[in-house]
């Protein structure tokens, strides 16, 4: 018999005191060097703002990486912002780091007990590397891209943790070339596409991660009240974004993220938050996934501790409805406490409700099997990403 154990699946195709959040707490992974008493590859460290890396010895001479990410990340994000940092050896690929086997952010993972929300993966090889660049971009990352997937999926299921996981998009080449991801399934990892230098081999992925550190779990980094990105510069590839519009589109139309502009506002804005997965995924965007996964973590919390428990059963096995209400409601009071009542379902608080639901069929034999089913929805919101004004003259007829 296998140990008594929580399984919840997610479901796709359909759409107190509360702890303080953790929600935006990502770490960033990459290749570094270490600093004599003070950095240690493989260490990982946590920091609040960018002059913190003065503590570790870290500057844009003997960690320009870290360095670069740090800096975007404290551009987007307040400071104050938890922000972890953990490098390890050069040699090491993005594909080697995000082995689900082998890998070091598997390890990583375990030891900070479920608190990453996110993890950010870069790479900063020795110097003289030359990428070996495949359909657009450096072929590390469409290696390393499953199994960053088959990573996240393995701690959301083992360590009842689930992440989501940014690729850089390293060594972009062309569009034209560029591999589409729009038929894939990676609906864990997205992809970042454009740096805040040119020609350059890196990706901003510190002013993604900032950006994501910043806002609520239901919001979209594309989100245009949220106002530019603060870099006043953006490429792809050799061109300015504000030169690149076509360019923007065809890479969002491949599942990529990238940067924009719009006539009439000033500044750079992401194109949208797509995942690397086909569009009717559930899960296509990193804002469906931070809502999902996070009623995923209170719904372990929460029922974790009835886990062998006693069940009171009518003659038949099946559990009593007092109990069937009292588990119904422990989730949903978990959820509408943690969720709701910071507006990050789509529900209407003013008319009592909770934007989720929680539901145990009463025909259930407990008695027989030990196990319990539980149906759990929650309400995301809609994006208006795309208006349609139809625009005429006002006549009046006779």
């Amino acid at each position: 018999m296998a140990l008594p154990s929580i399984k919840i699946n997610y479901l796709n195709g359909l759409l107190g005191t509360v702890p303080t959040s953790n929600d935006g707490l990502m770490a960033f992974v990459t290749n570094g060097t270490a600093v004599a008493g003070n950095f240690v590859l493989g260490t990982p460290y946590t920091i609040q703002r960018y002059s913190s890396l003065d503590a570790l010895g870290i500057t844009a001479v003997n960690n320009p990486a870290i360095e670069k990410f740090v800096k975007e990340f404290y551009a987007e994000a307040p400071e104050g912002t938890n922000l972890m940092i953990v490098a390890y050896a050069a040699a090491k690929t993005m594909t080697d780091l995000c082995d689900k086997d082998s890998g070091e952010i598997r390890n990583l993972l375990t030891s900070q007990q479920g608190s990453l929300r996110g993890v950010i993966v870069g790479r900063d090889p020795s110097a003289g590397y030359t990428p070996v660049t495949t359909d657009g971009l450096d072929a590390d990352v469409f290696t390393a891209l499953p199994k960053a997937q088959a990573l996240a999926d393995w701690c959301a299921s083992e360590l009842f943790a689930p992440i989501f996981m940014v690729l850089e998009g390293r060594s972009y080449t062309s569009t034209s070339t560029l591999k589409s991801l729009a038929t894939d399934t990676n609906n864990r990892v997205m992809i970042l596409i454009g740096d805040t230098a040119s020609a350059s081999n890196r990706a901003a992925i510190g002013t993604l991660s900032g950006r994501i550190a910043s806002i609520p779990v239901q919001r979209s980094i594309a989100r245009v009240k949220d106002n530019a990105v603060h870099q006043s510069n953006m490429y792809i590839g050799n061109r300015l974004v504000e030169n690149s519009n076509d360019l923007a589109a065809s890479i969002h139309d491949k599942g990529y993220v990238t940067l924009h502009t719009f006539m009439g506002k000033s500044g750079y804005f992401f194109t949208d938050d797509k995942m690397a997965c086909k569009e009717t995924d559930d899960y296509a965007h990193l804002a469906n996934r931070r809502v999902i996964d996070k009623a995923y973590r209170i719904a372990y919390t929460t029922m974790v501790d009835q886990l062998n428990d006693e069940v009171y059963i009518n003659e038949d096995g099946t559990m009593q409805p007092a109990i069937i209400k009292n588990w119904q409601t422990l989730v949903e009071d978990a959820i509408a406490s943690q969720m709701t009542a910071f507006g990050e379902l789509s529900a209407d608080v003013t008319k009592g409700e909770t934007g989720c639901k929680c539901f145990i069929d009463s025909s259930q034999n407990v008695l027989s099997t030990s196990m319990v089913e539980i149906s759990l929805q929650v309400r995301p919101f809609g994006y208006a990403r795309y208006i349609v004004i139809n625009l005429g003259f006002q006549v009046t007829k006779s």
